[in-house]
């Protein structure tokens, strides 16, 4: 069984009466657990009431760069840390893609949460979009977790692997202008990856244009067992123990 390791399912079009169509669609397409992240604070609490009231799906909490300013611990509670179905911090980061007028302010909030995760002894998943190398000087090895949906460099790639990080491959390695991104798949070892769709963004071919969900995964991973050239089934087990060693928390089978 596959693992959905980043999916909004607060988003409109997974949550509310949507969920349990979205959950038996995953299932039905052999995806088992579904990791539900935040980005914007005020998500906190719905992800974790899907967490709480859905056996296979557990959350990461944080705060995306696009909410800096924001006061982390204020958001990122001890309660909800220590939460048995929280099992990472994210997604943090930075992202300059639309500027860097707010990147002190974007870097702190990062900081704040890094902080917050080694207190709480728990994982963290990264968004970095044209940020590379204050990601790199930040990430110094002291955390663990995900570089999440990545589509950032192998030179960047190269130091997060020096660090112990994983790597989430998303949709996005299965366009067809992709061709840099598959290659930096190709030389990440297949025992540091891990799938996602990051519903609902980055829908993979063939569901492009659509809004993404967690069946859609498998298409995923069809392109990243190609990529290595291993069996699909051989890809399933490898990226079943990837997660248990990124996410120690999650109870997998």
């Amino acid at each position: 069984m596959l693992v959905d390791t980043h999916c909004h399912l607060t988003d409109p079009t997974m949550s509310g009466e949507n969920l349990h169509a979205v959950l038996q669609r995953a299932h039905d397409a052999g995806v088992g657990t579904i990791i539900c992240p935040t980005a914007d604070p005020a998500d906190i609490d719905a992800a974790l009431c899907i967490a709480a009231t859905h056996e296979n799906v557990f959350a990461t909490i944080g705060i995306h760069p696009e909410y800096a300013g924001a006061d982390a611990a204020r958001h990122l509670t001890h309660a909800q840390l220590h939460h048995p179905r929280v099992v990472g911090v994210g997604e943090i980061g930075l992202d300059y893609h639309y500027g860097a007028d707010n990147r002190m302010a974007q870097i702190d909030l990062f900081l704040q949460q890094l902080d917050i995760a080694r207190g709480a002894g728990l994982p963290v998943a990264i968004h970095t979009r044209e940020a590379e190398d204050d990601t790199a000087q930040i990430l110094k090895g002291d955390v663990s977790g995900v570089m999440h949906c990545y589509t950032s460099s192998w030179d960047l790639a190269k130091k997060m692997l020096d660090r112990g990080f994983f790597f989430s491959a998303s949709g996005i390695i299965t366009f067809k202008n992709s061709d840099e991104i598959r290659e930096t798949f190709k030389k990440i070892p297949i025992n540091r990856i891990v799938v996602e769709t990051d519903g609902p963004y980055c829908a993979p071919v063939p569901h492009r244009g659509k809004p993404c969900e967690p069946f859609m995964v498998t298409d995923t991973a069809r392109v990243l067992a190609d990529l290595h050239g291993i069996p699909l089934d051989e890809l399933d087990k490898i990226l079943l123990e990837n997660v248990r060693a990124l996410y120690p928390k999650i109870p997998l089978s």
